[in-house]
């Protein structure tokens, strides 16, 4: 019997084991993937939910890594952090662009109601690492939360299963940062969590 698995797809993040971790914290099988797998591989890997990673790259540069846009057609819950998070709006036809002010450390975002926030505070603090910011959400997604100084902290598509949070949930510096993760993996992506390491 084959596990429920999520991917871990890694596109130079600092953090990607710490978010593989956090999964399978969660009683969850995950396996990290570089970016530079083919959409093919991943499908034959047959994941319930795909996370992407960080990254040090700027998405609206060429040299930077991208995917293929089809991933987000295949019906599989996507969660994108920082870097992940810019890549999705990027890609699905948003705007990033460098932030005005550039967070670094503890910050406090304000929250509106999402699976991913459920049974977390409306204002809780994360911890924010980046240059660059979304500053068009891409057509079809919604703001469910933001920081003073950034406006787009989460985007989401609920209705395709499409997250893009800016922040770093898998840090112990995001307070309620394990709560947001299990809420993606058990219950956006629907996992028993009943794996064991």
């Amino acid at each position: 019997m084959q596990n429920e698995t999520v991917i871990v797809l890694d596109f130079g993040g600092q953090y990607n084991q710490l978010i593989a971790r956090r999964v399978r914290e969660c009683n969850v099988y995950c396996e990290v993937m570089s970016y530079k797998n083919s959409i093919e591989k991943i499908k034959e890997k047959n994941p319930v939910g795909i996370i992407f990673t960080g990254g040090p790259n700027s998405v609206y540069d060429e040299k930077s890594p991208h995917y293929d846009k089809a991933i987000f057609e295949l019906g599989i819950p996507i969660l994108g952090i920082c870097y992940g998070s810019q890549l999705m709006a990027y890609t699905l036809g948003g705007h990033v662009d460098t932030a005005p002010v550039s967070e670094y450390g503890k910050t406090e975002i304000t929250t509106s109601e999402s699976k991913l926030f459920e049974n977390v505070d409306k204002n809780t603090v994360v911890w924010m690492s980046h240059t660059d910011y979304i500053s068009q959400i891409a057509p079809g997604f919604e703001i469910s939360a933001h920081t003073a100084d950034c406006p787009v902290a989460t985007a989401e598509n609920a209705e395709k299963k499409l997250y893009a949070i800016q922040f770093h949930p898998e840090v112990l510096h995001s307070v309620e940062g394990k709560t947001m993760l299990s809420n993606f993996v058990l219950g956006v992506c629907g996992c028993a969590g009943d794996w064991k390491m």
